[in-house]
């Protein structure tokens, strides 16, 4: 099945450049590209698109706003482009409904297959991009224990929780347990059962703001 994309960027050069690599990339088809926002959002309802590439900062309606649109509406996954040094909205776009992020220095490889990730369902974590973003734009959690949502969590799921808030793949997450990569899926299937998550990304968000994590510099 063809993954269709909607590419968004205010800058030509950029947008074009990705729409490119995806369209020769088999399984894949880039079905618009557009500069800002709004015209993502009625691209991606015009042509079904399965995944939205949204650079954050566009004139109009920014990426954020256009990621909120676009999930609330379903059907499709939204992936945000990222200067990370100098966007300051990543906490917004979490919470928007974002599956993932890429730097816009993104390798052709992992561009391909962070769509193909987003597409399938997961959303995209990798530890040199999610964990430094997470870190720096989370809002600090107040002092204290996790907080009571985490109640419904077993031990072994709780442990889990927290190997994702950093960033851990499946096969990290084995590793530090001493357990098979399936039965971490299967912990990870319950995490997100239990707390009521879309994906990764939100796990992520929820173990910052109950405090089982911290950003650097907190206690």
């Amino acid at each position: 099945m063809t993954i269709r994309v909607v590419v968004a960027d205010d800058q030509e050069l950029v947008r074009s450049g990705f729409a490119l690599i995806l369209d020769l990339e088999e399984g894949t088809e880039v079905v618009a590209e557009v500069a800002d926002g709004a015209a993502a959002v009625a691209a991606v309802r015009e042509h079904r698109a399965d995944v939205a590439l949204l650079d954050i900062r566009m004139p109009g309606m920014d990426g954020i706003e256009a990621c909120r649109a676009i999930t609330e509406a379903g059907g499709c996954r939204c992936v945000m482009l990222t200067t990370f040094d100098s966007d300051a909205y990543v906490y917004d776009a979490l919470h928007a409904g974002a599956s993932g992020f890429l730097l816009k220095d993104v390798r052709r490889d992992d561009l391909v297959h962070a769509v193909r990730v987003v597409a399938a369902g997961d959303s995209l974590l990798a530890p040199s991009v999610a964990r430094r973003l997470v870190a720096e734009y989370v809002s600090r959690p107040a002092p204290g224990p996790p907080a009571a949502r985490l109640d419904v969590l077993t031990a072994r799921e709780r442990e889990t929780l927290f190997h994702l808030a950093h960033g851990r793949s499946n096969a990290e997450i084995a590793a530090e347990l001493t357990v098979s990569e399936h039965t971490v899926k299967t912990h990870v299937g319950h995490v997100l059962a239990k707390l009521g998550l879309r994906d990764r990304i939100q796990a992520v968000i929820c173990a910052y703001e109950t405090g089982l994590v911290s950003p650097p510099g907190t206690r």
